[in-house]
């Protein structure tokens, strides 16, 4: 009789334990990612800062290839971007009409990859790029035309 009194104390307490647990797993949080690839990006992980890059870089070339090209003397070019190793990642062409607001975010863009380089120890190819020698205008868009290296 006596192992009855104690034994259902004990029961009820695993069984009390037991509805406890089941119910806190039921109330977890859904709201985290259930993988780490899913987590929110962070501001200040590498990853985040190339994707604010890549976006000025897409909105500075939409920008310029919205324009269509039927004279090739309405059009300059300039360098953008930063190698870690000195020297432009590449060339664009932009019209003259839009010279003055162009320069400036291709030189926002360029100082923010240097940044970048510098932030995170980047490693380029060192790659000289040459610069174009020329423009043309083909179907309605402009072509940078380059020295042939043979």
């Amino acid at each position: 009789m006596k192992k009855k009194i104690i034994l259902i104390p004990a029961l009820v307490l695993c069984t009390t334990f037991s509805l406890i647990s089941c119910n806190t797993s039921k109330n977890a949080n859904t709201n985290l990612p259930k993988d780490i690839s899913e987590r929110p990006a962070d501001q200040d992980s590498q990853k985040y800062d190339q994707a604010l890059l890549d976006k000025l870089k897409a909105s500075i070339e939409s920008e310029v290839s919205g324009e269509k090209c039927t004279d090739a003397n309405e059009w300059a070019f300039a360098p953008m971007g930063l190698k870690s190793c000195g020297g432009p990642q590449q060339y664009i062409a932009y019209p003259k009409k839009i010279e003055a607001s162009i320069i400036s975010r291709i030189k926002d863009y360029t100082d923010k990859v240097r940044i970048f380089n510098e932030k995170y120890n980047i490693v380029s190819d060192c790659v000289v790029i040459t610069p174009p020698t020329s423009l043309k205008c083909v179907n309605g868009k402009i072509r940078l035309i380059t020295p042939d290296i043979n």
